[in-house]
């Protein structure tokens, strides 16, 4: 019989439609206006201008999608190369060799952020800024800019990459794809979202995220320039649309009108979400508290996360079972859940990549596994997981 005959199956995270979604589509079929800038991508920016306190927000096809932009704005280009981190999912790295460049691999931090010590050690010895331009010494890549990703949610260390960035001209990219709602809660950003404290940010609303539209990102920036420029690109750059001129190469990015319904609709409902999110977090914390070799890990001191997902480090000569070892117990007993992404250093596209300290970013991909974290997880969700996870203990 299996363990878990008569339980659900416990996804890790999907979509939840919980508010205007379905009136706000049907608005868009009753109107016949399914594409292009119909009224409700307008409204969809400006509510995600509303949440973060950008200027200016530009939806687009997806969250990479605003990233490609971003860098394109940034002037990264053929040649060129950006600092990412290794630890975030490859579609980071994927948009900077989209416009011919090749990422700078920076090992992170213990909240999973790119590592500013290690990002200050590769400016200061392993690359050249004598001339005025940052040149990676291996490479002989000119570094354009700066992509820093806020894993899972939590807001990584800004302060002292900025700082870093100012001191050497490098524009920030923000990868803030998986922290709709994150904010920073002390220290110089406090009040501050994600996504708005460099150049350009990017969101995402795929499928999995906190708040979805199937597919779909959004760019964000304080520079209505960049934000014109951006929406120009996005919508294959034409120049006159009725006799189909086009100034520059562009791109089919644009979101269309029904998916911007369904996360206007989404994102009305995103504060309770959060709170849903948070309680969760502190829940599954609780649950785990005093565990051998189970480390639950909290949001970075100074933030106010959206909790998005929920990563348990397991110590396997503490705990007893390795990170593989508990996944595999979980889904037979009808329970999904990840394991951290292959550090980009290791991907096949990115091998030869200049990588700067990854020993940490291994460590962790051996050890985290992803827990259920769905916006609408219950209480009982959560103890259920947590039980599952105990009766491992000491195995």
């Amino acid at each position: 019989m299996s363990s878990h005959e008569g339980e659900r199956h416990l996804p890790l995270s999907v979509p939840v439609v919980s508010g205007n979604e379905r009136a706000y589509v049907a608005d868009c079929l009753d109107s016949g206006w399914l594409s292009g800038a119909g009224a409700y991508v307008g409204r969809f920016e400006a509510a995600v201008c509303e949440v973060t306190g950008a200027a200016h927000a530009v939806a687009t096809a997806s969250g990479t999608a605003a990233l490609h932009v971003g860098l394109i704005l940034a002037g990264v280009g053929a040649g060129d190369a950006v600092i990412v981190p290794t630890v975030t999912f490859i579609a980071s790295a994927n948009a900077v060799r989209y416009v011919g460049a090749d990422p700078v691999l920076i090992g992170c931090d213990d909240r999973l952020g790119l590592d500013p010590v290690l990002l200050g050690e590769y400016l200061a010895a392993s690359a050249d800024s004598s001339s005025g331009l940052v040149v990676d010494r291996a490479s002989g890549r000119i570094v354009k800019a700066i992509m820093p990703v806020h894993v899972f949610g939590d807001p990584c260390d800004m302060e002292p990459i900025l700082a870093l960035a100012d001191r050497y001209g490098l524009p920030i990219i923000e990868d803030a794809t998986e922290s709709l709602g994150s904010t920073f809660s002390s220290g110089r950003f406090a009040g501050r979202s994600t996504g708005t404290l460099g150049r350009l940010g990017a969101f995402s609303f795929n499928g999995n995220k906190i708040i979805s539209t199937g597919s779909g990102g959004m760019l964000v920036t304080d520079d209505e320039g960049l934000a014109a420029r951006a929406r120009y690109l996005c919508a294959q750059a034409k120049d006159d649309p009725l006799r189909y001129v086009h100034g520059a190469v562009g791109f089919n990015y644009s979101l269309s009108n029904v998916s911007a319904a369904v996360g206007l609709g989404q994102i009305e409902t995103l504060a309770a979400r959060i709170d849903t999110k948070r309680a969760n977090r502190a829940r599954y914390a609780e649950g785990f508290d005093g565990v051998p070799g189970l480390h639950f890990m909290k949001a970075p001191d100074g933030t106010d996360p959206n909790c998005w997902f929920y990563s348990l480090l397991i110590e396997p000569a503490e705990f007893g079972s390795d990170r593989e070892q508990v996944m595999a117990h979980l889904a037979d007993a009808g329970i999904q859940t990840r394991p951290l992404w292959l550090p980009v250093h290791m991907q096949r596209p990115y091998a030869g990549c200049t990588v700067v300290g990854p020993e940490r970013a291994v460590w962790y991909w051996e050890r985290i596994l992803n827990l259920p974290c769905t916006s609408d997880l219950s209480e009982a969700d959560v103890d259920r997981v947590v039980r599952a996870v105990r009766s491992l203990a000491g195995s």
